[in-house]
């Protein structure tokens, strides 16, 4: 019996079509890449229930949130991801 390969979503599939749908994701634990204005940001899930979010590979903009609420307020650049969840690029995206 052979293998069987699911493709990825497409960036459509993946992207957060309101901030509502942002937030289920949090709350079911979804982790997240996406890019906005060329940049790559990650959010995930901590141990301890605290979501990170930063840039990605740049541990010094991490920001740890107890809410969702508070994650759509991080910065992504000179934009309050509030702001644009709806138009990131989403590059994966667990939930």
């Amino acid at each position: 019996m052979g293998n069987t390969i699911v493709p990825a979503n497409s960036p459509e599939q993946n992207r957060f079509t309101t901030i509502s749908d942002f937030k289920t994701c949090m709350r079911r634990h979804g982790e997240v890449e996406f890019s906005w204005n060329g940049n790559l940001y990650s959010i995930t899930h901590r141990g301890n229930g605290q979501i990170s979010i930063s840039a990605a590979y740049r541990e010094e903009t991490e920001k740890l949130c107890n809410t969702s609420d508070e994650v759509l307020e991080y910065m992504v650049g000179s934009d309050r991801l509030r702001d644009v969840i709806t138009q990131v690029t989403v590059l994966d995206r667990t939930i």
